[in-house]
């Protein structure tokens, strides 16, 4: 089985329209889209325009291919638009979105999560405490989460997110495969102790949670993104974990992807402009 991995688009349009080219030429069977799909710029209560304009006819060329497409939200995604993304894509058969779901193709189980760790930014919609004793970084300002009639500001995002399930409880409640050597995590947050989370400045912001769990339960693959600079940063953008692989591609100016073979094993990291 070939894949096509790709993350933190950002509504781009131009590497939204070369990933159904590049999918093509590489044959993918599968190609997933691993969050933060909706521009982030600009007005975001506009995300459900993009999601049943240009998004639908996207997915609909992968759907007419017979290309598997999974995906989901990011953390720059409103979350009050979950509901038009999961219409959207059950118009599709190939098309899934696998937000704390699971979904088997062929052999292979493919689990998602999309919930990343506070950072210091202010949406909150996708944000959970990694840990019980996590330690909440520096705010940029008080938190936000989108609701139907508008953003509503928290007056205390700190002690409301104590009152949310961990990264460590999310993780734990996904549906486990049942042949974990077969198994492929999609995670959008990339675990720690990798140098798959390396930020620009220099901090290392990946889930201690997520780094436990596949170490833990080593399943075949876990694939993340988040940190856009990260593997230019580290100059890491994959890592064994005992026999677990974890890739993070990263993505910033060139459209940037990566091509993986499960049959043999072999992937690789391509940038385009």
């Amino acid at each position: 089985m070939k894949i096509l991995f790709v993350t933190d688009l950002h509504g781009e349009i131009w590497k939204y329209d070369l990933l159904f080219k590049v999918a093509q030429d590489f044959r993918a069977d599968v190609v997933i889209n691993s969050g933060d799909m909706f521009p982030k710029s600009g007005n975001l209560y506009a995300q459900d325009k993009f999601i049943t304009g240009y998004l639908e006819k996207h997915f609909a060329q992968f759907n007419a291919a017979g290309i598997y497409y999974l995906c989901y939200l990011g953390n720059d995604d409103l979350r009050i638009f979950d509901d038009v993304f999961e219409k959207t894509c059950s118009k599709y058969p190939f098309v899934i979105n696998l937000a704390q779901r699971k979904f088997d193709i062929g052999e292979f189980e493919f689990i998602g999560m999309n919930w990343v760790v506070d950072y210091p930014f202010r949406l909150k919609d996708w944000c959970r405490m990694d840990t019980k004793d996590y330690v909440f970084q520096e705010q940029f300002g008080t938190g936000l989460l989108s609701t139907p009639n508008g953003i509503k500001e928290l007056d205390d995002w700190f002690s409301y997110a104590q009152t949310l399930p961990t990264i460590e409880d999310e993780v734990n409640q996904l549906i486990r495969p049942k042949n974990m050597s077969q198994s492929i995590y999609v995670i959008h947050m990339p675990p720690c102790k990798l140098g798959l989370d390396k930020c620009g400045h220099g901090l290392e912001v990946g889930s201690k949670a997520i780094y436990n769990f596949l170490q833990e339960h080593q399943p075949k693959l876990s694939i993340h993104g988040h940190i856009h600079e990260s593997p230019e940063v580290s100059g890491r953008w994959y890592a064994e974990l005992g026999n677990a692989i974890c890739i993070q591609p990263g993505q910033l100016v060139p459209f940037t992807y990566v091509t993986i073979d499960l049959k043999t094993m072999k992937f690789n990291r391509h940038t385009e402009y």
